[in-house]
């Protein structure tokens, strides 16, 4: 079946004094992956209930297609869903799970349990259709939630967070996952997280959300790289917002007068390996931390600003000789060196 854009045009909920969405406007493209991203009480889960029918915006439009769903009740939207606790019946077993939505469309017995093999199959759980869900991990249980959500073939899917209840390793397996069934079903796929790193790896499109606004949306490289506010550059990753003055050039050239953001991996501690055209920053060393990988070091400007500093272990030989209270310079190229409008910063 083929898949379907999505169109959110001007929509707020208020709960009370409380402003969940505030005018919320998005183009979602037939086959995306789209990501909304963001804190605790951004409004990210209250925007993919209102898509999934579960919350009545107060004002705009959901358009499926061209398709006004904003009214329609959530079995009519054809829309697969899967949330955050997978929401799978205990006394059922994992077909049965997963032939249930067919179940409700009343799709024949017998076809409704070949769609639901292929299903779990296509989730690599063919071997465990007669098993009992209580008895299934959990990244099986969020295999069988996702089997479920496929299995009636909908235009769209819709995921709240589906893998916070999993651990680190199976977290990450189960991400690659996710995005292969997208990319062989190539369903509009609208995820929830508050994870950056998740929303990075996954993603074609980012939305960033705040209080219940969209502050940016746009590919994973470029809301990391180019941030358009400076929410948006610190949610992301380890961010130096740095004030006008706080930066020279290499090269001799006037510093920018402009709000500067640089993320700490952008650092060297060898200008070689920068280029002329880079920047410098001197201060005091306050603190460090190896971190495995990489170490952080934690860097005092002249006029007081903290400024984070990674330095791959790689590249950190003489990092470890270092000393609190120790003045030293850190360099980053040009191209790593982005500038925030004043009014945001």
């Amino acid at each position: 079946m083929k898949s379907l854009p999505i169109t959110i045009d001007s929509v707020s909920r208020a709960y009370g004094s409380y402003v969940a969405l505030d005018d919320v406007s998005l183009d979602i493209q037939a086959g995306e992956f789209l990501t909304l991203l963001g804190p605790s009480g951004s409004g990210k889960t209250t925007l993919l209930m209102a898509l999934a029918g579960f919350v009545r915006p107060d004002s705009g439009k959901l358009l499926l297609g061209d398709r006004d769903i904003t009214r329609l009740a959530p079995n009519k939207r054809d829309i697969g869903i899967v949330f955050q606790n997978y929401a799978l019946f205990p006394y059922m077993n994992v077909l049965a799970n997963v032939a249930y939505p067919l179940a409700l469309r009343k799709t024949p017995r017998a076809e409704a349990r070949q769609r639901a093999l292929a299903a779990l199959a296509r989730v690599k759980l063919d071997g465990l259709a007669e098993r009992n869900v209580a008895a299934l991990s959990g990244g099986q249980r969020q295999r069988v939630a996702l089997a479920r959500a496929i299995v009636f073939e909908p235009r769209v899917m819709l995921m709240d967070e589906p893998l916070s209840a999993l651990d680190k390793n199976l977290r990450e397996t189960m991400q690659y996952e996710i995005r292969r069934l997208h990319d062989d079903l190539a369903i509009t796929t609208i995820y929830v997280t508050h994870d950056q790193r998740e929303a990075l790896i996954m993603s074609d499109r980012i939305a960033v959300m705040n209080s219940g606004r969209i502050q940016q949306i746009d590919t994973p490289q470029r809301i990391y790289d180019r941030p358009s506010t400076r929410f948006v550059a610190e949610f992301m990753g380890e961010a130096n917002i740095v004030a006008p003055g706080s930066v020279r050039r290499i090269d001799g050239a006037e510093a920018s007068r402009e709000t500067l953001m640089i993320r700490a991996e952008s650092f060297h501690l060898d200008a070689k390996l920068v280029g002329e055209d880079g920047v410098a920053l001197e201060g005091i060393l306050r603190a460090k931390a190896f971190r495995g990988e990489n170490w952080l070091l934690t860097l005092a400007l002249d006029g007081g600003q903290e400024v984070l500093v990674c330095i791959p272990a790689a590249l950190a030989s003489g990092c470890a000789k270092l000393a609190a209270g120790q003045r030293m310079t850190a360099y980053a190229p040009a191209a790593k060196v982005h500038a925030i409008p004043g009014a945001m910063a």
